[in-house]
């Protein structure tokens, strides 16, 4: 796997993902945040054998998709703070989950918002599986909400937040606020992470 920044914000450069296969595709189509990806290195699919739920409509052509393309971020400055950047939409590919690809493209992107001279970096999550990753990737919660049910989180682009276990929790419980949207699934993994605390 190889890690690529595709463009800095107001390049224009876009991706085109199969919307099967990765949530927010239709968001890497606009051309002013910045992206970067983790791309297969001899640029073949990134799934081989992935077989996809539906088929493609008639109107779509299959080739138009970035095939080797396994996870992505868009971002941009924050509208409000010129030393900080907001990482937008994180998405992996569908086959690729569970393999510690997101971490990897966060943190290679975070390195470099740090030589762009964001001193900052932020992303707000909406489920308990992305508050975990982005925690391994130093980002601590800053105890606000953006959106419905998103809670903000926040690292220095030099290095790790420093996070404690009540902070971990704080931002965990955030989630139970809002039990009634969580599955089955992600209620057990809440529970499980507020007796565990925070990963090493």
């Amino acid at each position: 796997m190889e890690y690529a920044l595709v463009c800095r914000p107001g390049e224009g450069e876009t991706l085109r993902l199969d919307y099967r296969a990765f949530a927010y595709a239709g968001k890497f189509v606009v051309g002013g945040p910045g992206k970067s990806v983790i791309r297969t290195p001899d640029g073949g699919p990134a799934a081989p054998n992935w077989e996809p739920d539906e088929p493609l409509p008639d109107t779509v052509d299959p080739e138009a998709f970035d095939e080797d393309v396994i996870a992505a971020v868009s971002f941009s400055p924050d509208r409000t703070d010129p030393d900080c950047c907001r990482l937008r939409y994180v998405t992996v590919h569908a086959a690729r989950r569970g393999e510690g690809i997101g971490p990897r493209l966060i943190d290679e992107t975070v390195s470099d918002l740090a030589d762009d001279g964001f001193d900052r970096v932020k992303i707000a999550v909406n489920n308990p599986f992305a508050y975990e990753a982005c925690h391994k990737c130093g980002f601590a919660y800053t105890g606000e909400r953006t959106g419905l049910a998103e809670l903000e989180l926040e690292r220095p682009t030099a290095r790790p937040a420093r996070v404690g276990p009540e902070r971990y929790r704080d931002g965990m419980a955030a989630f139970r606020e809002t039990d009634g949207d969580l599955s089955r699934a992600e209620r057990r993994f809440v529970a499980e992470r507020l007796e565990r605390g925070p990963p090493e």
